[in-house]
């Protein structure tokens, strides 16, 4: 496993597991399958609707606490600082935990602005009482973060954002990086059906000995992204986490990128 540095010095692992779209009938079985394959960093959030089920499988397995690193995220109907606090609250007892290592913004008010900012002193507030960890955002532009930088105590730590090969976000990622906030990308894959199957990435695979698959989480790290794959399929999430014995090259990295379509595949 490799590790990023958040800006207050806690240590993000780069690789993690999603449990966006897990039935609830299935998360018990997909956490175990995570955590025998390796996995300690989990993405949950409330509009997920199986934080609960995660929570009890967290609760099942028996790995302590502190090896976990578990990420939540406050949805757009609880904007606001009390519903804020009131739903990381929620979260907290569906996960059976006593604190969150990361609590991101899910979504900014396009509507309110001024709620995501009430939101963010939440967690500020959160932060504070050492509830959480570590706070960020996530899908944030900047303009929309500066905004958030005008206004903070604490600088936002992590921005989630869509991110794979069509959509590489090499803008936002610069300038979150100049500003000490860690990247994060969901969708690493972009759903897989298209990426896939492109030229550029399967010739890339072939040199490593890799699945196409591997190769752009690998090229997601090497660029300094951390991510959470999703997969119900155990060979899936062990071949995922079967990234760490190779790297690509300057030169394959800069074709990955030049993938670049800005296209929009999460849905």
């Amino acid at each position: 496993m490799q590790f990023e540095k958040l800006s207050n010095g806690v240590s993000i692992p780069m690789l993690g597991f999603g449990t966006y779209e897990i039935k609830k009938s299935e998360v018990a079985a997909a956490i175990q399958g995570a955590l025998d394959a390796g996995y300690r960093h989990f993405d949950c959030a409330h509009i997920y609707g199986n934080e609960a089920e995660v929570g009890q499988a967290f609760k099942d397995s028996g790995i302590k606490r502190e090896d976990l690193f578990i990420t939540s995220k406050v949805w757009n109907a609880d904007q606001g600082y009390d519903k804020t606090l009131a739903a990381f609250e929620q979260t907290l007892k569906d996960l059976q935990l006593d604190y969150l290592d990361l609590y991101l913004i899910h979504w900014p008010n396009e509507d309110n602005f001024q709620l995501s900012l009430d939101t963010w002193k939440a967690l500020e507030t959160l932060y504070d009482q050492g509830k959480v960890k570590s706070i960020g955002v996530s899908n944030f532009s900047e303009k929309q973060l500066n905004e958030v930088f005008a206004m903070a105590k604490v600088k936002p730590m992590v921005n989630q954002i869509e991110r794979h090969p069509y959509k590489t976000q090499q803008e936002l990622a610069a300038f979150d990086t100049k500003n000490g906030i860690v990247n994060e990308g969901y969708s690493p894959i972009g759903h897989g059906h298209l990426i896939l199957e492109d030229a550029t990435i399967n010739k890339i695979a072939k040199v490593h000995g890799k699945t196409p698959a591997q190769v752009v989480l690998r090229w997601q790290v090497d660029t300094g992204f951390v991510i959470f794959p999703k997969s119900s399929n155990i060979d899936h999430v062990k071949a995922n986490f079967d990234i760490f014995d190779f790297n690509l090259s300057d030169e394959e990295i800069k074709a990955i990128n030049g993938l670049d379509q800005d296209k929009h595949l999460n849905y």
